[in-house]
């Protein structure tokens, strides 16, 4: 098969905008919680009706300070209740939102100001505020510092605006208006700011969450937001969640996730697969460390076995047996990890590992993977419930086709595509094709029942001086899987063999080296060990088993260090910048075939 399409459950809207969500809200269920602030150690919850009007408060300080109809503002900060609270002050009056990852160095901040023409922005924090200010150009007016009261600061600025302003201006707004700006992360050159109206984020929050009914419309329904707001993933968690009445919170500090999962418990969670890899390692390596690795393993073993059983509906008594008894042994710890509450995640940003999706759900956690881009206002395909194929990214999200062209490109079109670049005709033009699909960059098939596959990226197949064409995402997210692992790259174009770049996750190494007699040596003066190298090389091993022999991976190399988004080597995805890491490490690229 080479098209596939699901008609839209909820057609692309005519009128309105994307304010509804919360005016409809606080007018038709005013004591609905839809949102927690963190208050200490625990939640304080929002109403649909005092969002709304916080909103409204914030919005009007905003108009205050000058912002007009159709002006971009920038807000840079960690994922925090005040983001979406000013991200929706923003669009109440009109203007448009341009998001900037809070981790962005001072010529990115410079180039998206410049280029998005912001008038205002916001960051988080003095630091941020000094950095930016020295790059700020003609364009910007003000900088507003969230931990300096910025929102008390437009509150008491806006108290002389009438409500009428505010309604007048979300009142304007239909679906075909510019709603946000979204810069691309991009592993090459400036990013593109990729436009997107209200109707863009209206199509695909509501079939989204229509077509994942079971995750999003759940009674008593949560989740925790922890993955960037400025990334459209994060994006579209937001909007989805308010849209479903999803009771939203947020963590901006990766180090304080295991706590806010345990206070907020969510009963959904989205995030990139590096999450789950994390969790499923950190398991891996506790078990190690408490002499129960033999228990794990069989666990793990029965976890997969039981979630392919539930494809084939075909379970042995064993397994139901020996699954009942590694649920309260092994499984149950796991959910309890997660709050104790989460029985469905999705997966997007990145591929999954199938045999870590089967886990998952064996473990009672069913990771619905999802497969989109930023061009395509996040996800355009995604497995639900009832249509799952583990090692797919799912069927099309209602209303978007998908086809594959006879190169192998992933073609997408439909309501969820960007109306194109910001100011950049020539880049928009060549991101589609002649009938209107967006051109995806990226390798798939889709079979006979309308499943997408993503076999690899166009631009980052690696072709040997043999010829040979290695697509390199098999071999990394199989060696990823790995506790030990934290990155890898495969390294090998115009070579005569495939070679990997590999980092050693900080927290497990530890582990390792106080078990193996090592403690206090650092991952530099581990890597050339000969032991830590034997355990690689059985990782490498394993992961060659999936390639042909032209495929594998002859030689590795572990570096000193991780790849890390503050060191410029990752997105804010957790996607390797090979470009990046190429010139960072080009002498040990060198090495591995001088």
């Amino acid at each position: 098969m080479i098209e596939t399409y699901l008609p839209a459950i909820v057609p692309h809207p005519t009128s309105g905008n994307i304010t509804s969500i919360i005016t409809g809200r606080a007018a038709n269920e005013p004591n609905r919680v839809l949102l927690s602030r963190p208050l200490g150690n625990g939640w304080q919850p929002v109403t649909a009706v005092e969002l709304d009007q916080e909103i409204r408060s914030v919005a009007k300080g905003l108009i205050a300070h000058g912002v007009a109809r159709g002006d971009r503002v920038a807000v840079m900060a960690k994922t925090r209740y005040e983001w979406t609270i000013l991200d929706f002050a923003i669009i109440y009056c009109g203007a448009i939102t341009v998001p900037i990852y809070e981790t962005s160095s001072a010529e990115q901040v410079k180039w998206i100001l410049s280029d998005s023409a912001s008038v205002l922005l916001i960051v988080e924090s003095p630091t941020l505020a000094q950095m930016a200010k020295s790059v700020l150009p003609a364009t910007c007016n003000e900088v507003l510092i969230i931990t300096d009261d910025a929102l008390p600061i437009l509150v008491a600025a806006g108290r002389e605006i009438a409500d009428s302003k505010v309604d007048e201006r979300i009142n304007s707004l239909g679906p075909e208006d510019l709603m946000t700006l979204i810069y691309t992360s991009g592993t090459t050159g400036n990013p593109k700011g990729v436009t997107f109206t209200h109707g863009n984020f209206i199509s695909e929050c509501s079939n989204v969450v229509q077509y994942a009914h079971v995750e999003f419309l759940k009674p008593g329904g949560s989740t925790l937001l922890f993955l960037p707001i400025a990334h459209v993933f994060g994006r579209m968690i937001q909007f989805g969640a308010i849209y479903a009445g999803l009771h939203l919170a947020h963590c901006g500090d990766i180090n304080r996730l295991p706590q806010d999962l345990g206070t907020f418990k969510p009963t959904l969670v989205l995030a990139v697969p590096r999450i789950f890899e994390k969790v499923y390692n950190s398991a891996e390596t506790k078990a190690l460390e408490t002499g129960k690795s033999k228990i794990f393993k069989k666990a793990v073993d029965i976890a997969v076995e039981y979630s392919q059983s539930l494809d084939t509906g075909k379970f042995s008594v064993r397994s139901r047996a020996l699954h009942l008894l590694f649920d309260r042994l092994v499984y149950s710890k796991i959910r309890a990890g997660l709050g104790g509450r989460v029985d469905a995640a999705i997966s997007g940003g990145a591929p999954l590992s199938p045999r870590l999706g089967h886990f998952f759900r064996g473990a009672g956690i069913n990771i619905l993977e999802g497969y989109g881009l930023t061009e395509t206002t996040a996800a355009s395909s995604l497995n639900v419930r009832s249509a799952q194929k583990i090692g797919s990214v799912g069927r099309p999200i209602p209303g978007t086709r998908i086809k594959i062209a006879p190169d192998g490109e992933v073609l997408i079109k439909g309501a969820v595509v960007m109306q194109g670049y910001w100011q950049n005709p020539p880049a928009t033009r060549e991101s589609m094709n002649d009938d209107g699909y967006f051109k995806s960059g990226d390798l798939g098939t889709i079979d006979e029942d309308g499943f997408l596959f993503i076999v690899g990226r166009k631009k980052e197949i690696i072709v040997t001086s043999g010829g040979k064409n290695v697509a390199p995402e098999i071999l990394e997210d199989r060696l990823r899987a790995h506790p030990l692992i934290s990155q890898c790259m495969v390294v090998g174009d115009n070579k005569p063999f495939i070679a990997a770049l590999i980092t050693i996750d900080p927290d497990a190494i530890r582990s390792w080296a106080s078990t193996n007699k090592k403690g206090g040596a650092t991952v530099a003066e581990l890597a050339k060990d000969p032991a830590l190298n034997d355990v690689i090389q059985t990782a490498v091993d394993e992961a060659n088993k999936a390639v042909s022999r032209a495929e594998s991976i002859r030689k590795f190399v572990i570096l000193p260090v991780d790849f890390t988004i503050a060191d410029g080597q990752l997105t804010a995805k957790l996607s390797v910048k090979r470009h990046v890491v190429n010139q960072q490490f080009s002498q040990e690229i060198a090495d591995l075939f001088g």
